[in-house]
């Protein structure tokens, strides 16, 4: 009994092994007709391929070996080899020297591996992959820029240079950017200056006595500051002017004070929509003229851009996932700065300026700060010796305190979108509607007061509620 068992044990597992063998594909077969070429022969890179020949030969050649190599197995019977992409010729001559065929043998990339492999790296992704002549052509639709780099990078390694990319991306690829551009000024000023005025005769009529300090060192100032005016030096917003008389001597003193605050606030709020790859500008400002020296003393004007700008590049790199390139400055004219040359007056300017690449997802936001300039300047002018004395040394000195400060912030926040209808936009006019002739004259409307009810508009005027409106949630 037990030896029936081991025997049926055998007969299983010789029979298990016969089904499980793998199978030997055929070699394939040359249709060879005398005089005639056969059918192409396709061989993968890297790959063999035995043929079988219908007549038998007794030489063969091969027109580019770089392309293909042959060696026979026997007289009917060749091995082919492919090496590098491309076409070629194998040609067959019969015993007795005449040709029995030519046959085209064309050699491509060894698309089965690669599909393999992409099925492996990009699951799910609907991709097609043809040869075409020498190279890989990929066609479909993929989720994502990431993929589709992904499989051109794969498969560059098996036809390098020669992958044509017809593949399209699905989904959403247009990226609206809302940047919102905020910087403040503050500037404060403060100064203290005094002056001082003699004229007339120390002793006698023997020596003659005039001269001042500071605005009152002409002539004319020291007149009128002794005569009682107050002499026109300079912007400051009080000036307090007395004098006295020292026997035959008049002494006048000014005294002058300023102080002056500033701020400033710039604000610009761009809405930007690109496709993705593609760059996108943005310039809120103006183009100041700058004469150019030519050639033969010649003149010409270029325009040089100032005011808020901004460029941008973004890239949808993988569902919600932008890549973003961003460009941003802000600048303007700065007269003080500027210079004169053959009759032109060229004003300089201040630019601030970023550049940085991120990656966020749709809606999240980033901040560009930090962009802060403090200027401080601090002048203290005196007369030499004189001023160094105290308490009386200030009527022979004078002081200015100086102090601005700018800040920058930027703050951007990508979105994807997708086109709609243009009657459901509203622009700022379309709810101001002319006045008739009768509002305009009769009642002095400068506006109709009827709101639009269509479009846009209309549906922005009805949401135009008074009185109390919104949800109520009841404990």
């Amino acid at each position: 009994m037990t030896c029936k068992n081991f025997i049926k044990a055998v007969a299983a597992s010789f029979a298990l092994a016969i089904i499980s063998a793998p199978t030997i594909s055929q070699a394939e077969t040359l249709q060879v007709m005398r005089g005639a070429p056969s059918s192409a022969l396709n061989v993968p890179m890297n790959r063999a391929v035995v043929v079988e020949s219908d007549t038998p030969f007794t030489e063969l050649s091969i027109a580019n070996p770089g392309i293909a190599d042959i060696s026979s197995l026997s007289d009917r019977t060749i091995y082919v080899l492919g090496k590098e992409p491309g076409r070629t010729t194998l040609t067959l001559l019969g015993g007795d020297g005449r040709l029995i065929t030519n046959v085209e043998v064309h050699v491509t990339p060894d698309i089965a591996e690669f599909k393999e492999r992409l099925e492996q790296i990009l699951p799910g992704e609907p991709i097609e992959v043809r040869t075409a002549n020498d190279g890989i052509v990929l066609s479909g639709t993929v989720s994502s820029i990431a993929r589709l780099d992904r499989a051109m990078e794969l498969a560059q390694r098996y036809a390098p240079d020669r992958v044509s990319n017809l593949m399209s991306v699905g989904g959403t690829q247009q990226v609206m950017l809302k940047v919102r551009f905020a910087e403040m000024q503050r500037s404060v000023s403060k100064s203290l200056s005094s002056s001082i005025a003699l004229q007339g005769s120390a002793i006698g009529n023997s020596l003659g006595l005039s001269g001042g300090t500071n605005a009152l060192n002409n002539s004319g100032a020291i007149s009128s500051a002794l005569t009682g005016s107050t002499p026109s030096r300079n912007d400051n917003n009080g000036a307090f002017l007395f004098g006295f008389n020292a026997g035959g001597v008049e002494v006048g003193i000014l005294l002058e004070a300023l102080e002056s605050r500033g701020v400033v606030r710039t604000l610009a709020e761009p809405n930007l929509t690109a496709l993705s790859g593609q760059e996108a500008k943005f310039l809120a400002g103006g183009e100041y003229p700058i004469p150019v020296a030519q050639e033969g003393g010649s003149i010409s004007v270029e325009y040089k851009p100032f005011g808020v700008e901004l460029n941008f590049t973004p890239r949808v790199v993988d569902g919600d996932i932008i890549n973003l390139e961003l460009s941003a400055a802000v600048s303007s004219l700065d007269s003080s700065n500027g210079f004169s040359a053959n009759g032109f007056s060229v004003d300089a300017f201040k630019r601030r300026e970023t550049s940085t690449t991120v990656e966020m997802r749709d809606g999240e936001s980033f901040a560009i700060a930090g962009l802060l300039q403090d200027d401080f300047i601090d002048l203290n002018g005196q007369l030499p010796w004189v001023g160094d004395i105290p308490i009386l040394g200030a009527l022979f000195r004078s002081a200015e305190y100086k102090r601005s400060q700018t800040e920058l912030v930027i703050i951007v926040t990508p979105h994807l979108v997708t086109p709609t209808r243009g009657e459901v936009l509203a622009l700022p006019t379309d709810r101001v509607q002319p006045p008739s002739e009768r509002d305009l004259f009769l009642f002095g409307r400068v506006a109709a007061e009827e709101a639009p009810k269509t479009g846009g508009a209309g549906e922005v005027a009805r949401q135009d509620f008074s009185g109390s409106y919104g949800y109520v949630l009841d404990d």
